[in-house]
Parts: C-alpha cells; structure tokens; sequence
C-alpha cells in the first residue's frame, strides 16, 4: 500500500485501509456497538506499530523531528510486552536501578527490535551516572 505523509494525513479520515488493531480489526469495525457487544478486545483501542510509524513519517514530513523521533520510539514500544513495559518505565525512575540492571534492560529493548528505546535508556544512564541517580 502506498503512503503519502503529506497527502494522506489525517489517516483515520483519509487512510482509514492503513488504521487496523493490532488484533488485524480495521478502523471501521472499531465501534461503540461493538464495545457493548463484547467484540473488542483491550489491545483493539492501541495504535499499532506500523499506525505510529506512519505518523512519525507524517511528523518528519512536516518538519516536526522531535515528534518524530518521540514516534518511531513509541512503535517500537508497541512490541513490548505490557508487564515489560511497566517493569521499564519504574527502573528508569532515579534511583531505582544500577547502571547493570538499566544496560540489561537496553539489552532486551534490541532483543523486542527496540534499538532506539535501548540508545534512550543508554543515554539516561549515562545522565543517572552522571547525576548520581543510579544506585550502587
């Protein structure tokens, strides 16, 4: 399917054949009704990785880099399991890891083919040390 980040934004208006679940429901079957009829599952109101990569694409296309950057590594967090994901995000508050655990971490981001969230933790961890916010 072609995309054209200029030309193709809003997806969910303009592209709606690109928007589906990560469960491979398209957008249109994305209902209130079907809410109430229990044929939808939690994971069918996420983006999906390859949602958020066109939309960092439409980010780059406009100029928006920070954005952009701030996307691809959100699709690339859409991999990680949910239990990872929280386990993450509370070892990266200060004080909470050491250097080892926090470089073992970035490790399993490459292993979920998540090699700028694992450049990020790197860069955070270099900070922490830095700052004396890693434990010992």
């Amino acid at each position: 399917m072609s995309f054209d980040p200029t030309v193709d934004y809003p997806l969910g208006s303009r592209r709606p054949d690109l928007v589906e679940t990560p469960s491979g429901l398209a957008l249109d079957d994305v209902t209130l009704e079907a809410a109430r009829a229990g044929t939808l599952v939690a994971s069918d109101v996420r983006a999906t990785h390859a949602t958020l990569r066109r939309q960092a694409e439409v980010a780059r296309a406009t100029g928006r880099m920070q954005l952009a950057d701030n996307l691809d590594r959100a699709a690339e967090l859409a991999r990680v399991p949910d239990e990872e994901l929280l386990e993450i995000y509370t070892a990266l508050r200060p004080g909470r890891s050491t250097a080892m655990e926090l470089e073992e971490w970035a490790r399993q981001l490459e292993g979920w083919e998540a090699p700028l969230t694992a450049a990020f933790v790197r860069e955070a961890t270099a900070a922490y040390i830095e700052r004396g916010l890693v434990c010992a």
